[in-house]
């Protein structure tokens, strides 16, 4: 029952209940396998770009030379 779930579930709305649980045995299970195969490649692929990613975030970013105001000091609102 687990399988028929599973693949009713993870199956992306290609399958029913009704035929999930009437399917002979091997086709459900090649589905499933093929299911994995797809969710396995999609998480190799993140990784890859996530490792990716974190090399380029690790550089510093080239910013422009502003010098930074100093808001320490007060000012005085001019008089009317």
């Amino acid at each position: 029952m687990a399988e028929v779930h599973d693949l009713v579930y993870h199956g992306g709305g290609g399958f029913i209940y009704s035929e999930v649980y009437n399917m002979p045995i091997q086709t459900r299970k090649f589905h499933i396998r093929k299911i994995n195969d797809h969710i396995e490649k999609q998480n190799e692929e993140y990784e890859k770009t996530r490792k990716g990613s974190q090399i380029t975030n690790s550089k510093q970013l080239a910013r422009p030379n502003i010098p930074q105001a100093d808001f320490t000091t007060s000012v005085k609102a001019p008089k009317k």
